[in-house]
């Protein structure tokens, strides 16, 4: 099976990329971009930032700590591998630094007085009048005193080891000339807003940390001082787990040990407010051992990503508009969904349309008594999941459920390993995957006695089963009983079960088995169209473009005359537009209020077109080395609905950026009447269509 994908890797030497490292930042500062549109409602900008934040966390925890792991290979490794880890790291650092100054201009000179203007103002521990000082010296000494213990700090003993992620005050007494030094950790159980009281129709919210600034004194009373000192750090640790790949009960219990050790890996970056002293700084680094491509100036405040519960204290303006689900045509709450999906297949695309049919579906499938057994592959559930719910609720009413807990999702492993020791406590049959590879198929199917015969109904999605993430994640979701998919679908679970990987696919398009040569023959059959003067495109969506050889392959076709339009979220490592190799290739990324998501391929293929969604991203990952699926949209009207989104997409001159060789997310302009902004469209889009 590898050796057969190995075959069909296209020769990548000398072809034209974008470090993927640096194409993420490029994409973050798409995100950082609406933070600073002035038509995005100001709440929703102040949100932007903690997506910022909390992104760039992530990249230091994950992608720096793999480039920090690399730095010690020698020349010829660094050959192979194609750049020097030691030098992206000092560019990734530079185009970091420019960002965080970026954001602390947008926070502190641009949305706190636009929020002043709308009669909400953010205090500091220097603004408070006396009534409000003492309203926050109660709550200090109600809700938080006891909570916070000072850790004293001694030149000789070692530094204590600091949580990742949590944001610690660095604080210095000084008292002729003699200091001291201690630690003190910002609690993350409490609200980081705290609403004052109002005062003639102003506003006014105060951050935990400046209520802890303002109350430094309660906290150090016993040491005597001539002044007191306070500035905010905060670290990044290396999140990669060491595993035990077992599929086994040792397996859940090596995961669950590895997260304890995530708290403790090696640090990354040590973001810290730009005006401490020097020597406060030399200090951390040298008792934390760290380089200077670790450390990132920033402002007061870290930890944005609390900020994504800014309370909206003003006007219902400054927040988007919710706009309520909308029902899927054909389909009804009041009646059995199995029965319509029996005739014909169904769409649901999220969060435009209501999630709640996932949810209904398999409460339906739980208390049919035609219904024998249900197979799922889940890869990050909400933690009061509805979907788990239904699964335990079908168990106890003696269905055979046979459940894929992917152990690995990054970040989410804790749940999963949670929510799989109830399904096993339940009578539910959990799996753990196939050892060397994440299970990442967002599948389930429903197997049902008719007629004394088996018939089977499938959900596939380019999106997770978690009714959390689909109010905000832009997917898309099929419902079908076709027997080419339910059929291939019943070998995928049967190879699952026995933690074995699929074979004799034909219609769906499995990772890792066949993807690599099923989607080079798609692209080939464009490649000789286009030598053949026919008409060839492909509209390819996605949320990262990272493969070379994939990459490589699109190049051919572009050479060829293909047609190929990209929409990608994310990281993009091709270069649209390079003579000799990209010149027929165009590249958008949309970033708007919901996350883009789904995975889509349309193949002109000589003018019968072909649509298909997938799990899977264009990453080596995906396609070599997790069990992926993707799948063919047969149904015409489906395929026109499709179809109609993804037109509207390719028309966005509003949230559109242009992917391209000088990486400046320059705004996309197209031929469109007036304004197209893709997300607001394609769900007036889904309202009105017949």
């Amino acid at each position: 099976m590898e050796s057969a994908a190995r075959r069909v890797y296209m020769d990548t030497k000398n072809i034209p990329l974008i470090n993927r490292e640096i194409s993420w930042l490029y994409f973050n500062d798409r995100v950082l971009q609406e933070a600073g549109d002035p038509t995005v409602p100001l709440i929703e900008r102040v949100r932007f930032l903690a997506i910022f934040s909390s992104n760039l966390d992530e990249f230091y925890r994950v992608r720096v700590a793999t480039l920090s792991r690399l730095t010690n290979l020698n020349e010829k490794a660094k050959e192979i591998l194609g750049y020097n880890p030691k030098k992206l790291l000092n560019q990734i650092k530079t185009i970091v630094v420019k960002q965080e100054r970026k954001f602390n201009n947008l926070y502190e000179n641009i949305i706190v007085k636009q929020l002043a203007e709308e009669k909400i103002f953010i205090l500091n521990d220097k603004q408070l009048n006396v009534t409000r000082g003492e309203f926050v010296k109660s709550y200090f000494r109600e809700k938080l005193l006891a909570t916070l213990v000072p850790i004293m700090l001694d030149e000789a003993l070692q530094m204590p080891e600091m949580r990742d992620r949590a944001i610690y005050f660095f604080v210095r007494l000084t008292q002729n000339k003699k200091t001291r030094l201690a630690l003190i950790e910002i609690p993350d159980g409490l609200s980081r807003f705290l609403v004052l009281p109002e005062t003639n129709n102003l506003k006014f919210i105060i951050l935990l940390d400046d209520i802890i600034r303002y109350s430094l004194e309660d906290i150090f009373f016993i040491f005597e001082h001539d002044s007191i000192e306070a500035y905010s750090i905060q670290l990044t640790r290396d999140a990669e787990l060491d595993l035990d790949k077992e599929v086994s009960e040792k397996f859940i219990d090596a995961v669950a040990k590895s997260l304890t050790k995530r708290k403790k890996g090696k640090p990354m970056r040590l973001l810290y407010d730009a005006d401490m002293p020097q020597d406060m700084l030399k200090y951390l680094v040298n008792k934390m051992g760290l380089h200077g491509e670790s450390l990132i100036p920033g402002n007061r405040y870290h930890n944005f990503k609390n900020f994504i519960s800014f309370p909206n204290v003003g006007r219902p303006e400054l927040e988007n508009v919710r706009y309520p689900a909308l029902p899927v045509d054909g389909l009804s709450f009041g009646r059995s969904l199995l029965s319509f999906i029996a005739k014909k297949d169904y769409l649901i695309s999220t969060p435009y349309q209501s999630y709640d049919y996932i949810i209904h579906l398999l409460r339906e499938a739980a208390i049919d008594p035609r219904v024998e057994e249900i197979s799922i592959a889940v890869y990050r559930v909400a933690d009061n999941s509805r979907i788990m719910h239904a699964l335990v609720n079908a168990a106890k009413n003696g269905k055979k459920i046979n459940c894929l807990v992917e152990l690995r999702a990054r970040f989410d492993e804790q749940n999963n390993i949670t929510w799989s020791r109830r399904l096993e406590e339940e009578g539910v049959n959990v799996l753990y995957g196939i050892e060397g590879y994440k299970v990442h198929s967002k599948i389930c199917l429903i197997k049902r006695k008719e007629k004394e015969k088996s018939a089977y109904y499938a959900i596939f999605s380019t999106g997770n089963f978690n009714e959390k993430t689909a109010s905000i994640y832009a997917d898309h979701t099929l419902f079908t009983a076709d027997k080419r998919l339910t059929g291939d679908l019943v070998k995928v679970f049967k190879a699952l079960v026995k933690n074995q990987l699929p074979k004799d696919i034909e219609h769906l398009i499995v990772s890792p088995i066949d993807s690599r040569p099923k989607i080079y023959k798609l692209i080939d059959t464009e490649i000789k169209n286009a030598k053949a003067g026919k008409q060839a495109y492909m509209i390819l969506k996605m949320n990262s473009l990272a493969d070379e050889h994939v990459i490589a392959k699109l190049y051919e076709a572009s050479n060829a005359g293909v047609r190929i339009q990209l929409i990608i979220r994310g990281m993009c490592c091709l270069i649209p537009g390079v003579k000799g190799y990209s010149e027929n290739i165009t590249a958008i990324s949309i970033v708007d209020k919901y996350l883009e998501h789904s995975r889509v391929h349309v193949y002109c293929n000589g003018g019968n077109e072909l649509v298909y969604l997938t799990s899977a991203d264009f990453m080596t990952r995906n396609i070599d080395n997790r069990v992926e699926v993707g799948f063919p949209i047969y149904d015409e009207k489906l395929k026109k609905e499709i179809r109609d989104i993804i037109n509207i997409q390719l028309e966005d001159n509003t949230k559109a950026r242009e992917i391209n060789i000088q990486n400046n997310n320059k705004y996309h302009k197209t031929h469109a009447d007036g304004l197209v902004r893709a997300q607001i469209d394609i769900y007036n889009y889904l309202k009105t269509k017949p």
